[in-house]
């Protein structure tokens, strides 16, 4: 019986299909507005139904590329996929925990509020600030500077829409106000918004490019970056096809510069001869060719032995059997 059961796990095994053959990717792209449909990563799924309601976390620095914001996570859950675009939305950001330890120190003042805030446009977001003082401070004193932030962040996002807040959580202005309204309470070290949280959406703005226009630029984008990228190789090699030919001239100017150096080394080396002693030479050089090379002088006639003979500056007179004897000896 166990036999057969371990038969048919294998054989469901064999039949079962490959799940990551069925998956493929999402682009994850920002809200429209403010922040233009923005690619902020990528995802793996099966169908649309597996990617909605995926929360997707990215650095600040990540986002923007503000290095000195490294510490900060921005959180965007998925709404809605369109094709390979998986559009979200911002629920909220959050500090993390080593850097807001790293922040509290002794002898300092820790002022820590939490905030609920509607903003104009109907959403729901609860804010969470830490404050830290220069130096100790009383209990009236915390409660001024928490009632002060309430006052200031309240009205902050009554005044303002939801993308507007997003923004200003990113880019810090939001801190900033929030600075300058309690410092004039206690001189304060640091203000910053901690953590975020979307508690209730309202209404969606429909501000911003369409999804359509976003695809449209960013092929334009993508094909100015490839034309940029051939010229580039274009100019690179034709620069190398440039060093070639200049070094093999140089290489060929360089050799014959060599052969000249040659020829002129031997016609140095080589001095000009006198008159006197190429006469000289060539008296030897004949006698040379006299004695080395034995001749048939007595089929010779009479004034070819004459010629011989003065070739080799002997006595020309006398008969043919005496001018044979003066060229043999």
């Amino acid at each position: 019986m166990a036999a057969k059961k371990g038969m048919k796990a294998r054989a469901a095994a064999r039949k079962q299909r490959d799940k990551w053959k069925a998956k493929r990717w999402f682009t994850i792209r920002a809200p429209r507005h403010p922040w233009n449909f923005q690619r902020i990563g990528e995802t793996l799924g099966e169908s649309e139904e597996h990617i909605v309601g995926r929360v997707y976390k990215m650095t600040q620095q990540e986002f923007n590329g503000d290095f000195t914001k490294m510490h900060v996570l921005l959180h965007f859950r998925v709404t809605e996929v369109l094709g390979q675009d998986a559009l979200t939305m911002f629920i909220g950001h959050s500090h993390q925990s080593d850097h807001t330890r790293r922040q509290v120190r002794r002898y300092r003042g820790k002022i820590d509020s939490v905030v609920d805030i509607i903003t104009k446009d109907g959403f729901l977001v609860r804010i969470k600030t830490m404050m830290i003082t220069e130096k100790r401070i009383q209990t009236s004193v915390k409660a001024a500077i928490r009632a002060k932030a309430k006052e200031m962040i309240v009205g902050f996002g009554a005044k303002n829409v939801y993308a507007k807040l997003q923004s200003s959580l990113i880019n810090g202005d939001l801190e900033t106000e929030l600075l300058n309204a309690v410092k004039p309470i206690y001189p304060m070290r640091t203000c910053v918004i901690r953590k975020s949280q979307l508690l209730q959406t309202g209404v969606v703005s429909d501000q911003g490019p369409t999804l359509d226009e976003i695809h449209a630029e960013e092929q334009r984008q993508d094909a100015e970056l490839k034309a940029k990228k051939a010229a580039a190789l274009a100019a690179a090699e034709e620069e190398a096809s440039d060093d070639a030919t200049i070094l093999d001239a140089a290489e060929a100017m360089e050799s014959i510069s060599e052969k000249s150096e040659v020829v002129s080394e031997s016609t140095e080396e080589a001095p000009e001869e006198t008159p006197d002693e190429a006469s000289a030479e060539h008296e030897s050089a004949s006698e040379e060719a006299v004695q080395e090379t034995p001749q048939d002088f007595s089929s010779m006639t009479v004034a070819e032995l004459k010629e011989l003979l003065k070739a080799a500056g002997k006595p020309v007179s006398g008969k043919k059997a005496e001018l044979i004897e003066r060229l043999s000896e």
